[in-house]
């Protein structure tokens, strides 16, 4: 046992009490269950502080120390090694924890779509929009200007796009200037993992008319989409 081993412990309490009481607070006023997001970044927080107290008072007696062997020396580095092991991971911790709470995707994945079009409708796509839209955010995708040609003789729109926040609130529009507009919802988790391959193909959510006239089931069923996940 060296003397970092009762800091140590004494710094895992004193993070816990305030973690505890603060639980017990929001528990007791009905708000635990709305402010779980923050309660994990607030814990997350007291135990960095606890763990940089633990850095500060083993450095504050291996320096007020006096006559120190090789293997004191020797324990004592292991001891500060450990500690800071401890620092980097409640600093991910931390990190992990506040961009859960603010809904972000720290590894931002994307996703790689095709959009089949109606017979002869684009020649190239660069007059086309392709936006994602979420709860968070909207972003325009990168779309390619070559289209790819489908078995049956219809265009096939490419592209990508990252998704930077988690929710499952996301949907795709496709502008065509002076032909339609298509919406598709994306059928993903939050946090979605990678895909092998593409998905099956989705007949669009809406579409309307840039001209006004009615949607008919022959121009609803002539758009789809499928989508990976990169």
């Amino acid at each position: 046992m060296n003397i970092t081993s009762p800091i140590l412990n004494g710094a895992g309490r004193a993070a816990e009490l305030p973690a505890d009481s603060v639980t017990s607070f929001l528990r007791a006023m009905g708000l635990s269950d709305s402010l779980d997001g923050g309660l994990g970044v607030i814990m997350s927080g007291l135990a960095g502080i606890a763990a940089a107290l633990a850095v500060a008072i083993v450095l504050s007696v291996y320096f007020r120390s006096g006559y120190r062997s090789r293997r004191d020396v020797f324990k004592h580095s292991l001891a500060a090694s450990a500690v800071l092991v401890l620092l980097a991971f409640v600093v991910s911790d931390m990190r992990n924890a506040a961009l859960a709470y603010l809904g972000l995707n720290p590894a931002k994945p994307a996703v790689e779509f095709e959009i089949r079009l109606p017979k002869a409708v684009l020649a190239t796509a660069a007059d086309t929009q392709v936006e994602l839209l979420t709860d968070r955010n909207q972003k325009l995708a990168k779309v390619q200007e070559n289209l790819a040609s489908a078995p049956d003789g219809r265009s096939i729109l490419r592209g990508t796009v990252t998704l930077d926040y988690r929710t499952t609130e996301r949907a795709m529009v496709l502008n065509l200037p002076g032909r339609a507009q298509g919406t598709f919802r994306l059928r993903l988790p939050a946090s979605p993992s990678r895909s092998h391959g593409f998905g099956p193909w989705h007949l669009a959510d809406g579409i309307v008319p840039a001209n006004g006239d009615t949607v008919t089931s022959e121009l609803h069923d002539a758009f789809a989409i499928r989508y990976r996940v990169l």
